[in-house]
């Protein structure tokens, strides 16, 4: 089994969501008291977040390249970052490694061509809808990509860290987003990415008709399904 490095703390839920999700799937996928081999290290959400709002981003990208440096000397054998803003600064943390990163667009994009969809609707923070760099991905993989009008933008960004970071889901902003999401629907996505792990929080697939896709938990299965390949492998020859 290899071991998965995290990077989390961007925010600790999310980090909490990463690490329950990999153990339940280590134990659905093989049993017992399995669980997987994980290099977990979190940076402070304040810190981030702060140089975040100063758009000082290459110093977002020097803290997060220091994070997976360590996380590559405690042993993990590829890394993922559990955030989807922050993948911003994936290309600055992918150079500073010499483990594979687990890029979340590439898993996402995979599963919505596998479904067929071509068109998909992103929400997430307003970093993730205003800038290109998780679209610009998506796209190289022959995705078109739309995203909510700037009008909501903002409420998107606050429901996220004013409540969701928080753990606090209000049945209010639960609405108003489904309302959102059909607003993409309406100008021809075929599928919704929950483009932040906190938003699988709030919506589900029981709440919308258009195909959702959790980015969170297409991350942690491709992070299972690349830790447990040469297990599998054995066990099947």
């Amino acid at each position: 089994m290899k071991t998965i490095g995290l990077v989390g703390g961007m925010s600790w839920e999310s980090s909490a969501v990463y690490y329950r999700d990999l153990n339940l799937g280590m134990r659905e996928r093989v049993g017992g008291l399995s669980s997987p081999r994980l290099a977990l290290t979190t940076v402070d959400f304040a810190e981030v977040t702060d140089l975040e709002d100063d758009e000082r981003w290459d110093q977002v990208g020097t803290l997060l390249a220091d994070a997976a440096r360590g996380v590559e000397r405690a042993g993990a054998d590829f890394l993922l970052l559990c955030t989807t803003t922050f993948h911003k600064v994936a290309d600055q943390v992918e150079a500073a490694v010499d483990i594979p990163v687990l890029h979340l667009a590439d898993v996402v994009a995979e599963a919505v061509r596998a479904a067929g969809i071509d068109k998909v609707g992103l929400i997430g923070t307003k970093v993730a809808m205003d800038e290109t760099f998780f679209v610009d991905r998506l796209a190289s993989h022959g995705l078109s990509v739309v995203v909510p009008d700037a009008s909501h933008h903002d409420f998107l960004n606050d429901a996220i860290y004013e409540e969701l970071v928080h753990g606090v889901v209000l049945p209010r902003t639960r609405s108003r987003v489904v309302s959102i999401i059909e607003e993409l629907w309406d100008a021809g996505a075929g599928g919704v990415l929950l483009g932040c792990t906190e938003l699988e929080l709030l919506v589900s697939q029981a709440d919308v008709e258009l195909p959702v896709f959790p980015c969170t938990t297409l991350h942690v299965q491709a992070a299972l399904d690349a830790a447990l390949t040469d297990t599998e492998a054995d066990t099947e020859g």
